[in-house]
Formats: structure tokens, C-alpha cells, sequence
């Protein structure tokens, strides 16, 4: 095929070939033909040739910096220390992935947010923007205290009217705060798959495999609509049904014996689940199973892998610490770090923690068994 190619070279006077090429004859005397044309133009219309140009460059410049055109470029590789942070998961060596893959992770962190645009309306509602701002007594006895001040307008009453009289501020709901609340809740129908999309970029990366962010993201949900979308849509009833439960429990804590246990036991199973989460969603990208086998290996796991799971869950506790104290320190930037990279790292501390297992109980056996590698 070489050869063959350097034949057609030559035939057709590609330098280095057999044939020269027409600029080694009278360099001075040949022109091309974009030249000869020039000569037979005016200067108004070389003058506008010569704008199109520059608005042709301006514009392929603006494109080359756009903020999406790096989802699209290709990846640089991979190196072999990448392959081994995937064979050695480590701490340290979590910390050396997240240095290398921090720009595909902030690509994710984005996919994570714009991708839960329906989020954005409860934001908007929760605003109060919309709401009218009214005002309300800040203490039950301000009835009474009223009442009494009515019939008996005493010194007594005046200094308990001066502590007890206080009003605070109080927004009440229009027709458009429960439009944009209803709006919101299309959430339910976009976050199983932006997950699952999230989980297949991250876990590549992990693995040290080429990614194309939007392409694979894209890819990953139309292969896994229908479970991305069943269990999404389920992991977010789950979650409410906890949440639910655990202030439930704790503003009857202290009642009796069964209401504190129950709180203790809903503790548990909010920590279960959440170790179970990450193999899931791993699972769905990974296997053709059934939601049900997924959530019987997914505890499974959560057994296996139990020091990785704490590990996870550390690390999660120090972002949120993180969150917490920023939101003290500088509050801007605390509103500004959910948009930038704190989703995307508790899905990167997840794959991370969990994959390792997902490889080593599941993918390894089964490549073992059919006498090849991965």
C-alpha cells in the first residue's frame, strides 16, 4: 500500500516523487490562479474579499474558545500511569486522577446541572420573586396579649406588648410560585438519565479509556433509556421517602422507645442505600440485568467493599464541611461551588469507590471464565 501510494504521489507531482512539481519551474514567472483573478479585480472588490476573509478567521477564532468546543475535541490519550491509577486505586492516586481528568470532570459537573434544568424553577420559586411579602406576629400569646391590652391597657401589658408585639416577614405563594414548583418536578423525568449519562463518562475516565463527552453522553442514555428512566425516577422516591422519615423521626425523638428506634433504623437504611446508589448506576451502564438483580448485587457490594463505601462517604461529609464553612466564610462562592464541581465530584468519589469491586467480583470473573482480557 505504501508503494502504491508513492506512485499515485509521483503521478501527480506531490513533492518528493518522481515528477516535480510546477513551482520548480520559473518560480518568478508562474502565478496561481487566485493571483491572475486578483489582477482583473477592483479595489472595491478586493477590499471586500478581504473583509469576508477577516470575518471568516474572526469567527473560526471564536469558535476555536468556545466554552462548549473542548466537549467535542478528542482526548490526549492514554498514558501508562493512567492505566495504573485504574489497576491501583488508591487514595493518593485518586487525588493524582482528579488532577489529570478535571476538565472532563468539570464538563460533567455542567452536564449534571443543565442537564436537571427543571432544578432551575424551584429555584426561582423558592426566590420569591413571584410571592407576595406579607407580615405575621412572631409569638403565639400575640392573640391574647391583644385581647387583653383591650380591655386592660395597663403598664404590665404595655412592656409585654413591647416584647411580644415582634412581626416577621412572610412570603405567600401565587399562582406562579405553584406553576414554577409544578415545573420542577419534571426533575423526576431528567435525573435518572443525566445520571446514568454522568456514570458511563466517569467510569470510562476511571478505566482510561478514550471520551467523548457529549457523544458518550448522549449514546449512554438512548441505550439505557428505559431503565435510566425506571429507576431514576424510583432512586428519587426513595430518597424523598428517607428524608421523609428521618424528620419525621426526629421531631418525635425522645417521645417513646419505638419512635427512637425507628429514627436509629432509618438512619441505616439511608447510609444502606446510599452505598448502593453508585453500583447501580454502574451496573445499568455496565450489564444487562434487571433492576431487581441490580439491587440484590448492589448489597451485596455494599458488604464487599465496605471500606472503600466509608471512604466514599468521607469524603462526601468533607465537600459538604467544605460547602458549609464557605457558605459562612464567602457565601458567593458557596452558591457558586454546586454549579462548578461539587456534583461532579461526589459522582467521581462514587465511581471511584465502587467500580474497583463492580471489576474485580463481576468483569474479571467473567473474562477469566471466556479465556480472554478486557
Amino acid at each position: 500500500m505504501a508503494n502504491d501510494s508513492n506512485n499515485r504521489n509521483s503521478r501527480n507531482g506531490i513533492p518528493g516523487g518522481g515528477e516535480p512539481h510546477p513551482t520548480n519551474y520559473g518560480r518568478n514567472n508562474w502565478k496561481s490562479s487566485s493571483q491572475r483573478e486578483e489582477e482583473n479585480l477592483s479595489l472595491d472588490e478586493i477590499e471586500a474579499r478581504e473583509q469576508a476573509e477577516k470575518k471568516r478567521a474572526k469567527q473560526a477564532e471564536k469558535k476555536k474558545h468556545n466554552i462548549f468546543s473542548s466537549m467535542y475535541a478528542d482526548g490526549r490519550g492514554v498514558d501508562k500511569e493512567e492505566e495504573q491509577i485504574a489497576e491501583n486505586p488508591t487514595l493518593v492516586n485518586f487525588f493524582k486522577f482528579l488532577g489529570r481528568k478535571l476538565n472532563p470532570i468539570l464538563s460533567v459537573n455542567m452536564l449534571l446541572v443543565l442537564g436537571n434544568f427543571p432544578i432551575f424553577f424551584f429555584f426561582l420559586a423558592m426566590s420569591g420573586y413571584f410571592s407576595i411579602h406579607t407580615t405575621t406576629p412572631y409569638y403565639l400569646v400575640f392573640a391574647p396579649l391583644r385581647g387583653a391590652m383591650l380591655y386592660d391597657h395597663s403598664p404590665a401589658t404595655s412592656a409585654l406588648w413591647t416584647i411580644f408585639s415582634r412581626q416577621m416577614e412572610v412570603p405567600v405563594l401565587t399562582t406562579t410560585d405553584y406553576v414554577l414548583f409544578a415545573l420542577s418536578a419534571l426533575v423526576i423525568l431528567t435525573f435518572g438519565p443525566v445520571r446514568v449519562g454522568v456514570t458511563y463518562i466517569v467510569r470510562n475516565l476511571f478505566r482510561g479509556k478514550p471520551v467523548f463527552v457529549m457523544q458518550d453522553f448522549f449514546d449512554t442514555i438512548k441505550r439505557n433509556f428505559r431503565q435510566a428512566m425506571i429507576y431514576g425516577i424510583l432512586d428519587l422516591g426513595i430518597i424523598f421517602l428517607l428524608i421523609f422519615d428521618i424528620i419525621f423521626f426526629n421531631l418525635n425523638y425522645g417521645m417513646n422507645f419505638v419512635l427512637d428506634t425507628m429514627l436509629f433504623m432509618v438512619w441505616c437504611l439511608a447510609l444502606l442505600y446510599y452505598f448502593m446508589r453508585p453500583y447501580i448506576y454502574l451496573m445499568i451502564v455496565t450489564f444487562d440485568l434487571s433492576i431487581f438483580k441490580m439491587f440484590k448485587n448492589a448489597i451485596r457490594f455494599t458488604v464487599l467493599g465496605v471500606k472503600r463505601n466509608f471512604m466514599f462517604l468521607l469524603g462526601t461529609l468533607v465537600l459538604l464541611l467544605l460547602e458549609y464553612v464557605l457558605m459562612y466564610a464567602y457565601f458567593p462562592l458557596a452558591v457558586i461551588m454546586p454549579f462548578v464541581i461539587i456534583p461532579a465530584m461526589i459522582v467521581t468519589m462514587s465511581v471511584y469507590a465502587a467500580y474497583p469491586k463492580i471489576k474485580q467480583y463481576m468483569i474479571d470473573p467473567f473474562y477469566e471464565e471466556m479465556g480472554t482480557e478486557e
